[in-house]
């Protein structure tokens, strides 16, 4: 995930923590080896796989090839070390340098990560996977995981229901092939796998072997012809279901039909020129022997775009017996959206856990849930609950009844165990289909991280999680979704959306590992805030987070004086390269350099307390008021948070609600005894700090930001 200067390549058919700073150990260590000691994963339920032709780009039979050799010659030879890697393994493998540098992209987007491997043990910028030596040398870490004090359920009218006691158990297990390919490349090149982690022109070679190896078990020609590398390019991430690695391909192919250019994070300009009339041919990915999807009937298939590699993987919904002898169930509620309930928000989290151990935790009843799994290495996706049902996954009863949750393969204090291109470009084809289906816009107003949901009281507020962090590339995300964040008005406007330059943006974090040293200096689409327009002034105070008043700190963990990119702000003040937006409450000072700024104007709309008001409180939920409720379900508290908005302030509105309570507290397999309450009190979602809060419509003014 580390990057520098970038210029992105386009996507067709894509236009349209526990505690406030958490410091357990949770050493990638433990988590490779839970990955590596419980494979296979036992109790997997029968699954259904699909995937289908990508756009019609990808899909068209065009005009045959009229593009240069698989290298370049002497004459063509780059000045980046890094594109001459490519070049040479290119001509000495005799693979398509255009298909070499795809491939790449997609894993690592050409980044070295400074030699750290992957969530899957992946290095280089082919991420050659090595998960042994990974699981070997990995280093202490301080994520903030998902077994701290947060209720992922997060309703207070139930039982509180964490993950806290499911760190896993070490083991022995066989290793699976997509997580060992650097040793079949030691193979085929003659090199020492230490090596080919190392060294940026030994990894490049190594990926050049690989798909070699891969295209002549196809039995096809070493051919100068991208478009006769489909197949191979489908073997590479070693997936075993031929879905998985025809939508990895396409997506490949999209690439090198599209171009990219970019400087990587050691700084070397790649250039991947583009070919427009590339075309794909399926049909290849059929010689490797993949599994093909299940035949299970259609109702009993994933809810995914065509587009992705998708199966369905689903959490149980069952009675038990817990620890204490009683009665209970998991780890999802019936329910009939978004007929008995609208679905207003996509929220992102990342799993601070592999792949193989979370697809086992999730079977597991005593867990929570969610909706969906995106894969690192390729982009695969499982679902786990229906889009009509209530995942356990926000910690806000409130959002989890409204929100399908995405969750992410990778760790947020660990920014080299990458979010890779296919990954992005996997979740935004989902976001994309999501939001379609269920009418939610494409902002960050309603595709919100886990770490911008409110606590539902002040109690809960410690508690909440914080990924996906300040690593996740929202900017590059939100282009991949068609909806890049861009100016929107002039310079004087009394609002801003948060949009630094991720690679050039690279404030010091800390507490990313056990060591006490700072994070390693890393891009970050997140700004820091102070309380005067000066770097040196204490950082805002979140009262929320730390009700002892303590300052908010640099901790990777620590969303108490962040905004990040997308979220928008009222403006408060402007004092030379500083801006100030009203932020908890307070007036909140980031550096906005006009030479690089980290902010954009704005238009939009703000609340500000209606004359009369002093102040008026917020909300971490949109309740119903108590006479709404009928016999038989019991009224929630509507509880204030500890914020307060002062007369004169304003804050960013998101979208207005009425106020729902979805009442599902018995296992009802038939989903008929669940209830949604409706009431006449309204809300407006507002901006209030790093999460989103509610305010009552009625103590509020309306007012229409301009330029």
């Amino acid at each position: 995930m580390r990057r520098a200067q970038s210029e992105e390549a386009s996507l067709p058919g894509l236009h349209g923590s526990p505690g406030p700073v958490p410091d357990a150990p949770d050493p990638l260590r433990r988590r490779l080896r839970r990955a590596l000691g419980r494979l296979p994963v036992r109790g997997r339920s029968s699954r259904t796989l699909t995937v289908a032709a990508a756009g019609a780009a990808a899909a068209a039979l065009l005009l045959p090839l009229a593009s240069p050799g698989p290298y370049a010659t002497a004459e063509q030879r780059d000045s980046s070390r890094l594109q001459q890697h490519f070049t040479d393994a290119a001509q000495q493998y005799k693979v398509p340098r255009s298909v070499l540098l795809g491939v790449s992209y997609l894993q690592s987007r050409w980044d070295a990560h400074d030699g750290a491997p992957s969530v899957t043990g992946g290095y280089g910028p082919m991420h050659l996977t090595d998960a042994r030596t990974a699981l070997a040398e990995a280093a202490p870490q301080a994520g903030h995981g998902h077994g701290g004090t947060e209720d992922a359920r997060g309703d207070t009218a139930r039982e509180a229901r964490t993950a806290a006691s499911h760190a896993g158990t070490p083991g022995e297990g066989r290793v699976p092939a997509r997580l060992r390919t650097a040793e079949r490349a030691a193979e085929l090149t003659g090199l020492p796998k230490k090596e080919l982690r190392e060294s940026a022109a030994a990894n490049v070679r190594g990926g050049a072997a690989l798909l070699a190896d891969a295209q002549k078990k196809l039995g096809r020609p070493l051919s100068a012809d991208p478009a006769d590398w489909f197949g191979a390019v489908a073997a590479f991430p070693a997936a075993t279901e031929r879905a998985a690695g025809t939508a990895f391909a396409n997506d490949v192919f999209d690439v090198v039909r599209s171009g990219a250019r970019r400087t990587n994070d050691a700084g070397q300009r790649v250039t991947l020129d583009a070919v427009p009339s590339l075309r794909a041919d399926e049909s290849q990915a059929a010689g490797h022997g993949l599994k093909r999807a299940g035949s299970a009937a259609p109702e009993a298939g994933p809810e995914c775009p065509r587009s992705v590699s998708c199966e369905w993987l689903p959490a149980p919904y069952e009675e038990y017996t817990d620890d204490e002898g009683q009665p209970n169930y998991g780890n999802h509620d019936k329910a009939k959206r978004p007929g008995s309930a609208s679905v207003d928000y996509i929220v992102v989290h990342d799993t601070e856990g592999p792949w193989d151990v979370v697809m086992d935790l999730i079977q597991d009843p005593t867990y929570v849930s969610w909706n969906y799994s995106l894969r690192s290495s390729d982009g695969h996706i499982a679902q786990h609950v229906r889009g009509k049902d209530a995942a356990w996954h926000a910690g806000n009863w409130y959002v989890n009844a409204k929100s399908v949750g995405l969750e992410h393969e990778g760790f947020l204090t660990d920014p080299d165990a990458w979010f890779t291109e296919a990954m992005y470009r996997s979740s935004a084809r989902l976001v994309k289909y999501l939001a379609a289906k269920y009418d939610i816009p494409l902002d960050r107003q309603h595709v919100i991280g886990h770490d911008n949901v409110p606590g539902t009281t002040s109690a809960n507020i410690p508690g909440m999680h914080t990924d996906p962090g300040p690593y996740f590339d929202w900017q590059h995300y939100f282009t991949l979704l068609g909806k890049p964040f861009k100016p929107e008005a002039g310079s004087g406007s009394r609002m801003v959306t948060i949009r630094p330059d991720y690679d050039k943006h690279q404030p010091q974090y800390t507490r990313c590992d056990d060591s006490g040293d700072p994070c390693p200096a890393h891009g970050s689409g997140a700004v820091r805030l102070h309380t005067a327009p000066d770097a040196s002034s204490p950082l805002v105070k979140d009262i929320g987070l730390r009700p002892g008043g303590e300052d908010s700190t640099t901790g990777v963990n620590d969303t108490g004086a962040r905004a990040s990119t997308g979220q928008q702000y009222a403006v408060a003040d402007r004092k030379g390269e500083w801006t100030a937006v009203w932020y908890l409450g307070e007036k909140a000072w980031f550096h906005n350099p006009r030479k690089q700024p980290t902010a954009v104007p704005a238009r939009g709309q703000t609340v500000t307390p209606k004359a009369g008001k002093d102040e008026i409180p917020v909300y971490g939920r949109a309740y119903p008021e108590k006479e709404a409720y009928p016999a038989g379900v019991p009224a929630q508290e509507l509880s204030p948070l500890p914020y307060k908005i002062a007369k004169g302030q304003a804050y960013a509105v998101g979208l207005k609600t009425r106020g729902e309570y979805l009442y599902a507290k018995d296992y009802d397999p038939e989903a008929e005894k669940f209830k949604v309450v409706r009431g006449d009190l309204t809300y407006y979602q507002i901006q209030l700090g790093h999460r989103v809060a509610f305010v009552k419509a009625d103590d509020v003014r309306l007012i229409r930001s301009s330029s």
